[in-house]
Protein backbone atom coordinates (compact mmCIF):
# COMPACT_ATOMS: atom_id res chain seq x y z
CA UNK A 1 0.00 0.00 0.00
CA UNK A 2 1.09 3.59 -0.51
CA UNK A 3 1.30 5.87 2.51
CA UNK A 4 -1.88 7.61 1.37
CA UNK A 5 -3.75 4.35 0.93
CA UNK A 6 -2.64 3.09 4.34
CA UNK A 7 -3.58 6.30 6.16
CA UNK A 8 -7.04 6.47 4.61
CA UNK A 9 -7.74 2.77 5.13
CA UNK A 10 -6.62 3.00 8.74
CA UNK A 11 -8.80 6.02 9.55
CA UNK A 12 -11.84 4.92 7.54
CA UNK A 13 -11.95 1.39 8.92
CA UNK A 14 -11.08 -0.31 5.64
CA UNK A 15 -8.79 -3.34 5.21
CA UNK A 16 -5.16 -2.35 5.85
CA UNK A 17 -1.84 -4.18 5.93
CA UNK A 18 -0.83 -2.59 9.26
CA UNK A 19 -1.59 0.49 11.36
CA UNK A 20 -0.07 3.79 10.34
CA UNK A 21 3.13 4.68 12.24
CA UNK A 22 3.61 8.43 12.06
CA UNK A 23 5.78 9.51 15.02
CA UNK A 24 3.80 12.71 14.60
CA UNK A 25 4.91 14.80 17.56
CA UNK A 26 8.13 16.74 17.82
CA UNK A 27 9.94 17.91 20.93
CA UNK A 28 9.99 21.00 23.08
CA UNK A 29 12.86 23.38 22.40
CA UNK A 30 14.05 22.60 25.93
CA UNK A 31 14.06 18.88 25.09
CA UNK A 32 16.21 19.40 22.03
CA UNK A 33 18.52 21.68 24.04
CA UNK A 34 18.92 18.98 26.72
CA UNK A 35 19.71 16.28 24.15
CA UNK A 36 22.23 18.55 22.46
CA UNK A 37 23.91 19.54 25.73
CA UNK A 38 24.16 15.87 26.70
CA UNK A 39 25.90 15.14 23.39
CA UNK A 40 23.15 12.78 22.25
CA UNK A 41 22.26 14.34 18.91
CA UNK A 42 25.63 15.14 17.36
CA UNK A 43 25.32 14.71 13.63
CA UNK A 44 21.61 15.59 13.59
CA UNK A 45 20.68 19.06 12.37
CA UNK A 46 17.24 18.98 13.99
CA UNK A 47 14.56 16.69 15.38
CA UNK A 48 13.23 15.84 11.93
CA UNK A 49 16.55 14.10 11.22
CA UNK A 50 16.25 12.17 14.50
CA UNK A 51 12.72 11.14 13.55
CA UNK A 52 13.78 10.12 10.05
CA UNK A 53 16.14 7.43 11.34
CA UNK A 54 13.07 5.41 12.41
CA UNK A 55 11.55 5.55 8.90
CA UNK A 56 8.09 6.74 10.01
CA UNK A 57 5.10 6.91 7.73
CA UNK A 58 4.84 10.53 6.53
CA UNK A 59 2.59 13.06 8.15
CA UNK A 60 -0.09 14.44 5.82
CA UNK A 61 1.68 17.26 4.00
CA UNK A 62 -0.12 20.52 3.55
CA UNK A 63 -0.24 22.58 0.40
CA UNK A 64 1.28 25.93 1.21
CA UNK A 65 -1.76 28.21 1.18
CA UNK A 66 -2.06 31.19 3.54
CA UNK A 67 -5.39 30.91 5.38
CA UNK A 68 -4.58 33.49 8.08
CA UNK A 69 -3.81 37.20 7.96
CA UNK A 70 -2.76 38.10 4.43
CA UNK A 71 -0.49 39.80 3.59
CA UNK A 72 1.49 38.17 6.37
CA UNK A 73 1.86 40.08 9.62
CA UNK A 74 5.60 39.99 10.30
CA UNK A 75 6.64 38.75 13.71
CA UNK A 76 8.29 41.53 15.67
CA UNK A 77 10.30 41.59 18.91
CA UNK A 78 9.02 44.51 20.97
CA UNK A 79 11.34 44.28 23.98
CA UNK A 80 13.83 41.87 25.50
CA UNK A 81 15.78 41.51 28.73
CA UNK A 82 17.78 38.76 30.45
CA UNK A 83 14.68 36.80 31.42
CA UNK A 84 11.88 37.55 28.92
CA UNK A 85 11.17 38.45 25.32
CA UNK A 86 8.01 40.34 24.37
CA UNK A 87 6.91 39.99 20.78
CA UNK A 88 4.03 40.37 18.34
CA UNK A 89 3.00 37.27 16.42
CA UNK A 90 1.48 36.58 13.01
CA UNK A 91 -2.04 37.36 14.26
CA UNK A 92 -1.05 40.66 15.85
CA UNK A 93 -1.12 39.18 19.38
CA UNK A 94 1.38 40.59 21.86
CA UNK A 95 3.04 37.82 23.89
CA UNK A 96 5.73 37.48 26.53
CA UNK A 97 7.86 34.35 26.82
CA UNK A 98 10.42 33.35 29.48
CA UNK A 99 13.85 32.50 28.17
CA UNK A 100 14.79 30.04 30.90
CA UNK A 101 12.19 27.33 30.34
CA UNK A 102 9.47 26.08 28.05
CA UNK A 103 5.97 27.35 28.72
CA UNK A 104 2.93 28.81 27.07
CA UNK A 105 3.17 32.47 26.25
CA UNK A 106 1.79 35.08 28.58
CA UNK A 107 -0.76 36.78 26.34
CA UNK A 108 -0.59 40.53 26.88
CA UNK A 109 -2.83 42.00 24.19
CA UNK A 110 -5.13 40.85 21.39
CA UNK A 111 -6.02 42.72 18.20
CA UNK A 112 -9.82 42.88 18.54
CA UNK A 113 -11.57 44.67 21.41
CA UNK A 114 -14.87 45.52 19.70
CA UNK A 115 -16.70 45.41 16.38
CA UNK A 116 -14.78 48.39 15.00
CA UNK A 117 -11.49 46.61 15.65
CA UNK A 118 -12.85 43.46 14.00
CA UNK A 119 -14.01 45.29 10.90
CA UNK A 120 -10.66 47.08 10.57
CA UNK A 121 -8.69 43.85 11.03
CA UNK A 122 -10.99 41.97 8.63
CA UNK A 123 -10.70 44.59 5.93
CA UNK A 124 -6.91 44.87 6.20
CA UNK A 125 -5.84 41.27 6.75
CA UNK A 126 -8.68 38.85 5.99
CA UNK A 127 -9.72 39.34 2.37
CA UNK A 128 -10.82 35.86 1.19
CA UNK A 129 -9.73 36.66 -2.36
CA UNK A 130 -6.29 38.11 -1.62
CA UNK A 131 -4.01 37.02 -4.49
CA UNK A 132 -1.20 35.95 -2.14
CA UNK A 133 -3.26 33.25 -0.45
CA UNK A 134 -2.53 30.49 -2.96
CA UNK A 135 1.07 29.75 -4.03
CA UNK A 136 1.74 29.57 -7.74
CA UNK A 137 3.51 26.21 -7.44
CA UNK A 138 0.76 24.29 -5.60
CA UNK A 139 0.04 22.06 -8.62
CA UNK A 140 3.68 21.00 -8.89
CA UNK A 141 3.87 20.43 -5.13
CA UNK A 142 0.72 18.29 -5.20
CA UNK A 143 2.01 16.29 -8.16
CA UNK A 144 5.26 15.53 -6.32
CA UNK A 145 3.38 14.39 -3.20
CA UNK A 146 1.03 12.26 -5.27
CA UNK A 147 3.96 10.61 -7.04
CA UNK A 148 5.44 9.68 -3.64
CA UNK A 149 2.09 8.43 -2.33
CA UNK A 150 2.04 11.03 0.48
CA UNK A 151 -1.32 12.17 1.91
CA UNK A 152 -2.16 15.78 0.99
CA UNK A 153 -3.68 18.17 3.52
CA UNK A 154 -5.29 21.59 3.46
CA UNK A 155 -5.80 23.45 6.73
CA UNK A 156 -3.19 23.80 9.46
CA UNK A 157 -2.23 25.19 12.86
CA UNK A 158 -2.39 28.04 13.80
CA UNK A 159 -4.43 29.73 11.07
CA UNK A 160 -7.34 27.36 10.41
CA UNK A 161 -9.79 27.15 13.29
CA UNK A 162 -13.41 28.17 13.74
CA UNK A 163 -13.20 28.62 17.51
CA UNK A 164 -9.43 29.02 17.22
CA UNK A 165 -9.62 32.16 15.10
CA UNK A 166 -12.05 33.87 17.48
CA UNK A 167 -9.71 33.00 20.33
CA UNK A 168 -6.72 34.49 18.49
CA UNK A 169 -8.56 37.70 17.74
CA UNK A 170 -10.36 38.35 21.04
CA UNK A 171 -8.31 36.45 23.61
CA UNK A 172 -9.23 33.40 25.70
CA UNK A 173 -11.47 34.95 28.36
CA UNK A 174 -12.85 37.63 26.06
CA UNK A 175 -13.69 35.00 23.45
CA UNK A 176 -15.68 32.92 25.93
CA UNK A 177 -17.50 35.96 27.34
CA UNK A 178 -18.39 37.06 23.81
CA UNK A 179 -20.60 34.00 23.30
CA UNK A 180 -22.92 35.75 25.77
CA UNK A 181 -22.12 39.45 25.40
CA UNK A 182 -21.50 39.67 21.63
CA UNK A 183 -22.90 36.52 20.01
CA UNK A 184 -23.46 38.22 16.65
CA UNK A 185 -19.79 39.20 16.52
CA UNK A 186 -18.71 35.63 17.31
CA UNK A 187 -20.95 34.30 14.53
CA UNK A 188 -19.68 36.90 12.08
CA UNK A 189 -16.02 36.11 12.76
CA UNK A 190 -16.62 32.36 12.44
CA UNK A 191 -18.58 32.74 9.21
CA UNK A 192 -16.02 35.11 7.71
CA UNK A 193 -13.11 32.84 8.56
CA UNK A 194 -15.00 29.97 6.94
CA UNK A 195 -15.34 32.20 3.86
CA UNK A 196 -11.56 32.68 3.88
CA UNK A 197 -10.85 28.96 4.15
CA UNK A 198 -13.31 27.84 1.50
CA UNK A 199 -12.33 30.56 -0.96
CA UNK A 200 -8.67 29.61 -0.58
CA UNK A 201 -9.17 25.84 -0.70
CA UNK A 202 -11.51 26.00 -3.68
CA UNK A 203 -8.69 27.37 -5.82
CA UNK A 204 -6.66 24.21 -5.09
CA UNK A 205 -9.10 21.37 -4.46
CA UNK A 206 -10.72 21.83 -7.85
CA UNK A 207 -7.40 21.05 -9.54
CA UNK A 208 -5.52 18.59 -7.30
CA UNK A 209 -6.40 15.64 -5.11
CA UNK A 210 -6.77 16.45 -1.40
CA UNK A 211 -7.05 13.80 1.32
CA UNK A 212 -7.40 15.73 4.59
CA UNK A 213 -8.96 18.99 5.75
CA UNK A 214 -7.33 19.87 9.07
CA UNK A 215 -8.83 22.27 11.62
CA UNK A 216 -7.06 23.46 14.77
CA UNK A 217 -9.28 24.34 17.71
CA UNK A 218 -7.60 23.61 21.10
CA UNK A 219 -10.91 24.21 22.83
CA UNK A 220 -10.86 21.69 25.69
CA UNK A 221 -9.14 21.28 29.04
CA UNK A 222 -9.10 18.60 31.71
CA UNK A 223 -12.61 19.62 32.73
CA UNK A 224 -13.93 19.18 29.18
CA UNK A 225 -14.77 21.62 26.37
CA UNK A 226 -14.58 25.38 26.91
CA UNK A 227 -18.05 25.81 25.43
CA UNK A 228 -21.13 23.62 25.77
CA UNK A 229 -22.22 21.12 23.12
CA UNK A 230 -25.25 23.36 22.53
CA UNK A 231 -23.01 26.36 21.85
CA UNK A 232 -20.80 24.23 19.61
CA UNK A 233 -23.85 23.26 17.56
CA UNK A 234 -25.32 26.77 17.47
CA UNK A 235 -22.15 28.72 16.61
CA UNK A 236 -19.70 26.27 15.06
CA UNK A 237 -22.01 23.68 13.55
CA UNK A 238 -23.08 25.81 10.56
CA UNK A 239 -19.44 26.52 9.66
CA UNK A 240 -18.42 22.89 9.95
CA UNK A 241 -21.35 21.85 7.78
CA UNK A 242 -20.16 24.25 5.10
CA UNK A 243 -16.75 22.59 5.28
CA UNK A 244 -18.42 19.16 5.21
CA UNK A 245 -20.31 20.13 2.05
CA UNK A 246 -17.09 21.40 0.45
CA UNK A 247 -15.35 18.11 1.30
CA UNK A 248 -18.20 16.14 -0.26
CA UNK A 249 -18.08 18.14 -3.50
CA UNK A 250 -14.31 17.67 -3.80
CA UNK A 251 -14.23 14.05 -2.61
CA UNK A 252 -12.04 14.82 0.42
CA UNK A 253 -12.45 11.83 2.75
CA UNK A 254 -11.02 13.14 6.05
CA UNK A 255 -11.97 16.14 8.19
CA UNK A 256 -9.63 16.25 11.17
CA UNK A 257 -9.69 18.35 14.32
CA UNK A 258 -6.83 18.99 16.73
CA UNK A 259 -8.05 19.87 20.19
CA UNK A 260 -6.09 19.26 23.36
CA UNK A 261 -7.87 18.30 26.56
CA UNK A 262 -10.96 16.14 26.99
CA UNK A 263 -13.38 16.56 24.06
CA UNK A 264 -15.91 13.78 24.85
CA UNK A 265 -18.94 16.06 25.15
CA UNK A 266 -18.45 17.78 21.80
CA UNK A 267 -17.50 14.69 19.81
CA UNK A 268 -21.14 13.89 18.90
CA UNK A 269 -21.91 17.32 17.36
CA UNK A 270 -18.51 17.35 15.65
CA UNK A 271 -19.14 13.96 14.08
CA UNK A 272 -22.64 14.99 13.02
CA UNK A 273 -21.05 17.94 11.19
CA UNK A 274 -18.53 15.80 9.32
CA UNK A 275 -15.50 15.41 11.59
CA UNK A 276 -14.12 11.86 11.32
CA UNK A 277 -10.57 12.19 12.69
CA UNK A 278 -9.61 13.60 16.09
CA UNK A 279 -6.30 14.15 17.87
CA UNK A 280 -4.28 14.09 20.17
CA UNK A 281 -6.40 12.39 22.89
CA UNK A 282 -4.43 13.60 25.94
CA UNK A 283 -4.15 11.04 28.70
CA UNK A 284 -3.52 13.62 31.44
CA UNK A 285 -6.86 15.20 30.56
CA UNK A 286 -8.69 11.89 31.01
CA UNK A 287 -8.78 10.57 27.44
CA UNK A 288 -8.65 6.78 27.12
CA UNK A 289 -8.56 5.62 23.52
CA UNK A 290 -9.74 2.13 24.52
CA UNK A 291 -12.94 3.66 25.87
CA UNK A 292 -13.33 6.13 23.00
CA UNK A 293 -13.04 3.54 20.23
CA UNK A 294 -15.95 1.68 21.80
CA UNK A 295 -17.96 4.85 22.39
CA UNK A 296 -17.32 6.29 18.90
CA UNK A 297 -16.51 3.30 16.66
CA UNK A 298 -16.64 5.27 13.39
CA UNK A 299 -14.29 8.06 14.57
CA UNK A 300 -10.65 7.97 13.49
CA UNK A 301 -8.18 8.94 16.20
CA UNK A 302 -4.47 9.61 16.60
CA UNK A 303 -2.51 10.02 19.82
CA UNK A 304 -3.56 8.63 23.17
CA UNK A 305 -0.11 7.40 24.31
CA UNK A 306 0.89 9.16 27.52
CA UNK A 307 4.02 11.21 26.76
CA UNK A 308 4.87 11.16 30.49
CA UNK A 309 5.60 7.42 30.29
CA UNK A 310 8.66 8.15 28.16
CA UNK A 311 10.37 9.82 31.11
CA UNK A 312 9.99 6.72 33.27
CA UNK A 313 11.96 4.27 31.20
CA UNK A 314 11.56 1.13 29.07
CA UNK A 315 9.26 -0.84 31.36
CA UNK A 316 6.76 2.03 31.58
CA UNK A 317 7.01 2.64 27.85
CA UNK A 318 6.28 -1.00 27.09
CA UNK A 319 3.33 -1.00 29.49
CA UNK A 320 1.89 2.15 27.92
CA UNK A 321 2.20 0.77 24.40
CA UNK A 322 0.57 -2.45 25.49
CA UNK A 323 -2.25 -0.46 27.10
CA UNK A 324 -3.31 1.02 23.73
CA UNK A 325 -3.05 -2.26 21.82
CA UNK A 326 -6.83 -2.99 22.09
CA UNK A 327 -7.65 0.36 20.47
CA UNK A 328 -5.14 -0.28 17.71
CA UNK A 329 -6.55 -3.73 17.04
CA UNK A 330 -10.10 -2.32 16.99
CA UNK A 331 -9.13 -0.10 14.03
CA UNK A 332 -9.45 3.54 13.01
CA UNK A 333 -6.70 4.42 15.49
CA UNK A 334 -3.13 5.60 14.88
CA UNK A 335 -1.03 4.98 18.00
CA UNK A 336 1.09 8.03 18.77
CA UNK A 337 2.05 10.32 21.62
CA UNK A 338 -0.57 12.67 23.01
CA UNK A 339 1.58 15.79 22.46
CA UNK A 340 5.10 17.16 22.18
CA UNK A 341 7.96 15.34 23.94
CA UNK A 342 8.81 17.20 27.20
CA UNK A 343 12.29 17.91 28.51
CA UNK A 344 12.30 15.19 31.19
CA UNK A 345 12.46 12.57 28.40
CA UNK A 346 15.97 11.36 27.60
CA UNK A 347 17.12 10.80 24.04
CA UNK A 348 17.68 7.14 24.88
CA UNK A 349 14.09 6.74 26.11
CA UNK A 350 12.67 8.48 23.06
CA UNK A 351 14.60 6.18 20.74
CA UNK A 352 13.42 3.15 22.72
CA UNK A 353 9.81 4.35 22.37
CA UNK A 354 10.18 4.88 18.60
CA UNK A 355 11.63 1.41 18.09
CA UNK A 356 8.93 -0.22 20.23
CA UNK A 357 6.17 1.66 18.41
CA UNK A 358 7.47 0.25 15.13
CA UNK A 359 7.24 -3.22 16.62
CA UNK A 360 3.73 -2.60 17.95
CA UNK A 361 2.36 -1.73 14.50
CA UNK A 362 4.27 -4.47 12.73
CA UNK A 363 6.90 -2.44 10.89
CA UNK A 364 9.63 -4.63 12.44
Amino acid sequence: MTHRERLLACLLGEPVDRPYCMLNWGVWEATWRRWREEGQVEGFADFDEVRAQFDPDPRPTRLGANCGPCPTIERQVLSEDADYVTWRDGWGITRRNPKANESMSEFIDFPVKDRADWEAFRDRWLDPEHPDRVPADFRQHAAELTERGVPIQIGYYPDVGIFGSVRWLLGDEECLMAFYTAPDLVREIMEHMTDVYLATWSKMAGEVRVDVIHIWEDMCGRQGPLISPAHWEEFMGPCYRRIQAFAAVHDIPIISVDTDGKPDLIIPPMMAAGVNYLLPMEVAAGCDVNVLVRQFPTLGMMGGIDKRALARGPAEIDAELERVRPAMEAGRYIPDLDHLVPSDVSYENYCYYARQLRRLVGKD
